[in-house]
This record gives structure tokens, sequence and C-alpha cells, in this order.
């Protein structure tokens, strides 16, 4: 017999996508994998690691000197300054993260907003740690924080609420004004903020990251989640960092010694390398990345998808409506990766309800050769419909 809550959750969007771009020989467009931005010193730092070793269990907090640069990089880009030693925990990846806050800070019958469109293991680690998931919803075309209907999603049972900054799927980054709001919140209502951070060092156009964290009066009640596989373009590495205040750290790092215990050391030593890197690296990452946005945003509203602003991480999102008048985001995508060799994800995959089916999300973390592939595929299919502006 299988467990209720993962028997009900199907197979992952991302997976599935990927799953049927291999089948047919399509441009995966749809998960996030970048390609050829691996920065090679931190790669170089992997092999010397892996070379001269330890090879054994590292701490179960994770290697001393790891968790010291997690508290470099907050003091050196954030002007926060964090205890390593009481304050921060490694993780095999931002999902165990995630996974280890929600089941060491849930207990049975507690309910956690949710501020959709989210990414999807938020509901399935919530309902598995016994908890309620409680969404609230942002829409297209605008993405603003619906602020009466998040005060109104708070209940006697309302435990923490989930934010996640720079934003997954819409590339939204939640200004002062909104991250004030939600601190007052917490306070006024005794509530934990997971604050899910990973694109931290992926923002656009001059504009600078948020945190919950820097909030002083709020800085109790913030756990906050990077991750080394975002930073540095090395997602299968699953190195993934929580900054906590110490009374907060403590359950979650209970929870964590028990659902993986610890992470290869040589990926946390060349993590902890790559934190140091000097500032020109992750200027030159946020460049690289703008210019790929550029070419992928520009080329996608010539071919007739309206594309919204894009302010950060990996994902530009298009609404889909004058390719999809029958309004079925899931649909469309399997067939554009079927008909037109290209796959992106659906929005409505980020909903609990599945309730907003109007615009699809594609990756742009990809090469210039991959991205000019993709969207020559596209035209050519958006030709044979006779629906965009190149027909």
């Amino acid at each position: 017999m299988g467990n209720v809550v993962f028997d009900s959750c199907g197979t992952s969007i991302f997976e599935t996508m990927s799953r049927l771009a291999r089948e047919v020989d399509a441009v995966n467009l749809g998960q996030g994998f970048p390609e050829g931005l691996e920065p090679k010193e931190v790669i170089e730092a992997a092999m010397r690691a892996l070379r001269d070793g330890p090879h054994q269990y590292p701490p179960m907090l994770g290697l001393p000197d790891l968790r010291q640069a997690v508290a470099e990089t907050a003091r050196r880009f954030l002007g926060l300054e964090v205890d390593w030693e009481r304050e921060v925990l490694v993780t095999s990846g931002a999902t165990e993260a995630l996974a280890d806050a929600l089941f060491g800070l849930l207990n049975a019958g507690d309910e956690v907003i949710l501020i959709e469109p989210a990414y999807d293991s938020y509901p399935v680690i919530v309902r598995r740690a016994g908890a309620i998931p409680i969404p609230v919803r942002l829409r297209p075309p605008t993405w603003e924080l619906p602020r009466d209907e998040l005060k109104r999603a708070i209940g006697p049972r309302t435990k923490a609420i989930v934010i996640n900054t720079p934003m997954n799927p819409i590339g939204k980054v939640f200004d002062d004004d909104d991250l004030r709001f939600v601190a007052d919140l917490l306070i006024e209502h005794d509530l934990v903020a997971i604050a899910d951070e990973v694109y931290e060092h992926l923002v656009f156009d001059g504009r600078r990251h948020n945190t919950l964290f820097a909030q002083p009066d709020v800085r109790d009640r913030v756990v906050r989640i990077g991750s080394a596989g975002k930073t540095f373009s090395v997602t299968g590495w699953k190195v993934g960092y929580v900054t906590a205040d110490a009374k907060l750290l403590a359950p979650i790092a209970r929870a964590h010694q028990f659902v993986t215990f610890t992470t290869p050391p040589a990926l946390q030593a060349a993590a902890a390398f790559g934190l140091r890197l000097p500032d020109s690296y992750y200027h030159g990452l946020r460049t690289a990345l703008e210019a790929r946005r550029d070419v992928l945003v520009d080329g996608l509203r010539d071919i007739g998808f309206a594309v919204g602003d894009v302010g950060a991480t990996y994902f530009a999102v298009a609404a889909a409506s004058r390719f999809d008048p029958a309004g079925d985001d899931a649909e469309f995508c399997l067939r554009l990766t079927r008909e037109a060799g290209v796959a992106a994800v659906p929005i409505s995959a980020f909903y609990g309800e599945r309730d907003v089916r109007s615009h699809i999300r594609f990756c742009f973390a990809k090469t210039r050769e991959t991205l000019d592939e993709a969207l020559a595929r596209l035209a050519r299919w958006s030709r044979r419909e006779g629906r965009g502006s190149a027909s």
C-alpha cells in the first residue's frame, strides 16, 4: 500500500515535460537546467576536494568552512550578521532544506500559507508534515500580492507563511513594502516565515534582492534558504543552506539529521570556495543571464507571445492565449512539445486548484545556440499555425 500524500501527487510536471522532451527530441526550455554557466574554478575546487578528501561523514550541520562562508555572504551582500556556529545548517539541496524546516517546525493540524504560483513541492511537504496548505493566489498580469486575501487567510491554526523571492516561476522580486507587510503579519499573528531565496543572486536590471531576514523585528521568525546549485549553476550538486535564529534552527537540524544527515563533503568545500568568489563573478552571472533573457523574451515577443517583465530567476512567463484559444495551458505545453519541438511548463502546475491556465514558463538559462534553435522552431510552428506575428 502507498502513502496517501504521495499517491495523490503524481509525477512532477518538470519530470513529465523533460521526459516528453527526450522522447520527441524537443528543445527543453521547461526544467531549469542551466547550460554553460558553471564557473570553472568552482568545478576545479570540487575536483581538488575529491582528490584530497576526506571522504567520510562530515559534521551533521555541515562543514565549518561552508557554514562560515554562508555567514560571510550574508554580511557581504545583505549587511547581516550571522552566527555561523548556531545559525547555519547545510542540507542536500534547497528542497531538503524546505522539508527540514517544515518537518521541524510544524505539528499535525497546523496551517501553512503558500503564495501561489508556488514550487510544486511546497504543498506536498506541508501535507506530509501533517499540516494543511492554505493558498493565496497571485494572478496575471500584474502578479501583485493580494494583501486583503493574505490577511483573511490567517486563522487560529496558521503557523507559517512560505514566501519565495525572487519568485519561481514568474520572476517577481518582492519589494520592501510587501516584505514589511508580511513582517507585520508575522508579529501580529505570532507566525514563522519560510523564505525560499534560492534565486537571490539572479536579480536583474539593477534590482536588489530583498529578504525578510533583514527586518530586525522578525529576524528570529524567519528561516532563510539558499542554494549553491542556483548560485553556481550546478543544480545536480544539491547543496543548500539554511540560516535562522538558533531557536528555529535547532528543530530544523533535528529533522535534517533523520532525513539526509549530511551532504557530500567535496561539494560542500567547492560551494564554500564559490561563495568567496569576487564580486565580478556575481556581476558576470547576472549580466550573462540578462543577455540570455533578452534573447528569449525578444524572440518570444516577435513570434507573438505576450511576455511581461522578467526581474529575476531563470524563467520567462508568456501568455499563451494567442496560440491557445482553448485556455488549457497543460495540454498546450504537451502540444507545443510534440508539434513545435520545444518544451515549456504550464503555470497551472504551480497552483493547487490548477485554475490559472493562461500562461506558460520558458527557461532562458541556456546557451545562445539552444535559445536560437528553440526560437527558430517556435517561429516555424507559429507560421504553420497562422497565429503568430511572424506569419
